[in-house]
């Protein structure tokens, strides 16, 4: 492994046949990769670096930690659920990666067709929109290319992408919150610092406190219907859970409800037009750090029939609810 300059995986498929029993020295292996190789990361069912989701349907859990105790499985042997979720607390940071194929299956058959660039986009969100490392596998056809519609497949999901992000209400927005870590002049942690589409530079709020909100002002009354959020993940995942509200008519209305963002979380709902929308963290394994607030239309997928889960109360992602209050009452109390 010397001799391939920089690795930057090492991908440890973990499959064989059901009655066969072989032991690995996975541990000496280990040690030898990051020796030959110390920047690289190693995928395995059970990590050390990073782990296998659960599926290879292209969903994470709607909660997707990245703490994990790698002790609860071994390679080969996984609990699904508690693959696709992580562990709030959890000892090791093992983050979540999903192998999912463009095709039915993991090589190319001339009667198969590609999925659609719409299917891959729901397979974004319940992936990388929920803390996981998407990996796409393309196979190569007969002729060992990749077939025109595949390629066809891949542009169509590039452009989507682009459409869908490269216009985000928010960017000029005014941001406030429920405190500012250091105090209101302090540009280092301000509010504002969530605009920024980086994970380098975020906003704090005061330490010890219990509940935390941001107000933004888009400026004028938008229609939206999906949102991104990002957590400094190399300050570690803190948020448990959280919820969004738009004012509409006067009063205060949660739109959605969430448990975890990680490095990225992207939710879907029916379309709202606000101005003012609100991001309120209910609950944190330390005080949240919130690094990036983006809002955008998606005008191809369906909320309803390409995302429409009901989560269970304990997991609970993307519950549509209604949650009335004076605007007044519920107004973020400090300026930035």
């Amino acid at each position: 492994m010397f001799r391939y300059g920089d690795v930057e995986e090492v991908w440890l498929d973990g499959a064989k046949g059901d009655d066969m029993y072989m032991d690995y020295m996975f541990d000496a292996w280990f040690a030898l990769i990051h020796q030959l190789q110390r920047r690289v990361v190693i995928f395995s069912d059970a990590g050390p670096d990073t782990r296998w989701v659960g599926d290879e349907a292209g969903i994470a859990g709607r909660t997707c930690w990245s703490p994990f105790n790698k002790t609860v499985v071994t390679i080969g042997h996984i609990i699904p659920e508690y693959s696709q979720s992580g562990d709030q607390f959890g000892e090791e940071w093992v983050p979540a990666e999903c192998d999912v194929s463009i095709r039915p299956g993991w090589f190319w058959h001339a009667s198969e067709k590609p999925k659609s660039a719409v299917t891959l986009l729901d397979i974004y969100y319940k992936l990388v929109g929920r803390n996981c490392l998407l990996i796409l596998n393309v196979p190569p056809n007969s002729s060992g290319l990749i077939s025109d519609e595949d390629m066809q497949v891949l542009q169509e999901f590039t452009e989507i992408r682009q459409t869908i992000f490269s216009h985000n209400f928010a960017a000029n927005a005014t941001v406030t919150a429920s405190s500012v870590r250091g105090g209101l002049e302090n540009l280092q942690f301000a509010p504002s610092n969530a605009l920024r589409d980086s994970i380098y530079s975020y906003w704090a709020p005061q330490e010890g406190q219990t509940s935390w909100e941001m107000l933004f002002d888009l400026g004028r009354s938008t229609s939206f219907n999906l949102l991104q959020l990002q957590e400094p993940i190399q300050m570690g995942q803190r948020v448990i859970e959280f919820h969004v509200d738009v004012l509409l008519g006067g009063l205060w209305q949660t739109i959605l409800e969430g448990t975890t963002i990680g490095y990225k979380r992207l939710l879907r709902f029916p379309a709202v037009e606000a101005r003012y929308l609100k991001l309120c963290v209910d609950s944190a394994r330390a005080d949240p750090l919130i690094a990036f607030v983006g809002v955008f239309m998606d005008p191809f997928s369906d909320a309803y029939g390409l995302d429409h889960e009901k989560p269970s109360h304990t997991n609970s992602s993307e519950v549509i609810m209604l949650r009335r209050g004076h605007a007044a009452a519920n107004r973020s109390t400090a300026a930035m």
